[in-house]
């Protein structure tokens, strides 16, 4: 089997930026204080005779704060029955929600969400409209400024997809595909970010504009656009499981402004896997990549085929994937005592001891896991705690256990794929016919490999083209699903 690996790191270009629609130019831009305040927004998630769930985010637009108390009233009968990411009181129509142990620290734009399952009296249900966030009234006026948006306004004001970390005015995450989406008016903006080990793409009204190296801590503008509304994208190309990137947000440029952050999209799809998932060298054209940039220099995340499936379907995705890792056993053995669900656990891959909260925003319809090729690519090495045997024993005890926590972490309406090549299709297969068997209907089985792969990209891992055929596969495939959305 060929390689499934991360390849030896090659050397990096500091500052590059490809240019490719407009002027792009390296600045620093001021920051400003943010405005008093707080954004909350309410939505129901679903609702049935008598019940109902419901998401809340909200977002401190004030001063940084230890701990936060948000409050409001039901204005038809409703009450809250159970509540998860934080603690509930409600007296009457009073509703107070208190953070987390986890997550009462708020920085200036900072965002955090929390949501409930409750009871309606089925002649109303309406929106709470009177939210206050430690005393301060949310979702009103706030007071003007005469300068650009702060960082920190800016990131409050980005659709932030992936496991990120906000810390202060900071968002940090370390697994590929990560990305922040904002709207602008006027004719440029801002970027800002503090990364020395990944490389991003800016699009600028669904057109890419700019490929940013490695580009440490700047600031990249992107000047010359018409003074009107635009869209801006920032994705993470590249893996880093060993380093955190972080993103301070979108600033306007002078004249402009930041606008509200785009609306979440209903579909949401969750891709877990390794190289193969995370999209290891798929634009190159050659299998050995030594001469031509290396792996970092020839992977694109945004270009794999889960995050091209996501975009055909338009839905919100996770790319929560790493290079070598499978699901009992790394490549050749490699790395003994850890596999892919030791980081699968956390916000940062590398930050041993951290926890991923999933926030009540992310509740993906589907999954997508891909792990199996690393566990069986090699062959035992002396030493190895497996047999051929054991090892496929182990797999399977594993994979399951793994689908057990997926279960409890999204629900029980989450069609969950196991997808597989042929190198471990029989074993994959067995795995979801076993979860059948115990009556869980909605796990299904996906053999994603056709004879028209060429695995033309680096150290044999698929290419841009077998990323776009098995997209096309996945995509047909979907449509074949119980999905609800």
């Amino acid at each position: 089997m060929h390689p499934i690996r991360r390849g030896s790191r090659p050397a990096v270009i500091a500052g590059v930026v490809t240019i490719m629609a407009a002027a792009v130019t390296i600045a620093t831009v001021p920051a400003a204080q943010a405005a008093a305040g707080c954004r909350v927004t309410y939505q129901v998630a679903s609702q049935w005779q008598s019940g109902f769930s419901a998401n809340v985010d909200v977002t401190n637009l004030g001063d940084p704060v230890v701990s936060w108390r948000l409050t409001w009233s039901f204005a038809s009968g409703q009450r809250v029955t159970q509540l998860w990411n934080g603690a509930v009181a409600q007296s009457g129509a009073q509703v107070a929600v208190d953070n987390a142990g986890w997550n009462g620290s708020l920085g200036t734009g900072a965002s955090t969400g929390f949501g409930f399952t409750g009871s309606w009296n089925n002649s109303a249900n309406l929106v709470p409209t009177d939210f206050a966030l430690n005393g301060t009234r949310c979702n009103g006026p706030v007071p003007p400024t005469t300068t650009s948006p702060s960082p920190s306004d800016a990131l409050a004001r980005a659709h932030t997809v992936g496991r990120v970390k906000v810390t202060g005015d900071v968002a940090q995450y370390t697994w590929p595909g990560v990305y922040f989406e904002g709207r602008f008016r006027g004719t440029g903006v801002d970027i800002v970010l503090n990364d020395s080990a990944n490389d991003y793409d800016v699009q600028i009204d669904g057109a890419t504009v700019a490929t940013l190296v490695t580009p440490g801590r700047v600031t990249r503008q992107v000047r010359g656009l018409t003074d009107a509304e635009h869209s801006v994208r920032l994705v993470k190309r590249t893996e880093s499981p060993w380093a955190a990137g972080e993103f301070d947000g979108f600033v306007a440029a002078p004249g402009g402004e930041i606008l509200a952050k785009p609306a979440a999209r209903t579909r949401q799809i969750e891709f877990i896997g390794d190289s193969l998932t995370a999209g290891y060298g798929d634009l190159s054209t050659t299998r050995d990549c030594s001469a031509n940039g290396g792996i970092d220099r020839n992977t694109n995340t945004d270009l794999s085929f889960g995050a091209l499936t996501a975009r055909s379907l338009n839905a919100d995705y996770q790319v929560n994937a790493q290079s070598g890792r499978g699901m009992v056993r790394n490549y050749n053995g490699g790395d003994p005592g850890t596999d892919f669900r030791t980081a699968y656990e956390r916000t940062l891959q590398n930050a041993s001891g951290d926890v991923w909260h999933n926030p009540a925003t992310w509740r993906p319809q589907l999954v997508v896991v891909g792990l199996g090729t690393n566990d069986f690519s090699t062959a035992i090495n002396p030493g190895e705690p497996w047999t051929t045997d054991s090892l496929v024993a182990a797999y399977k005890n594993a994979y399951q256990g793994f689908l057990d926590k997926l279960r409890a972490q999204y629900g029980s309406d989450t069609v969950i794929v196991v997808g597989a090549t042929n190198l471990f299709a029989q074993t994959a297969q067995q795995v979801v016919a076993d979860r059948n068997a115990r009556g869980d209907s909605r796990v299904r089985f996906w053999n994603l490999d056709d004879p028209r792969l060429d695995h033309l990209g680096c150290d044999w891992h698929f290419s841009l083209n077998d990323h776009r055929l098995i997209s096309g596969l996945l995509t047909d495939y979907v449509a074949t699903l119980p999905l609800a959305w």
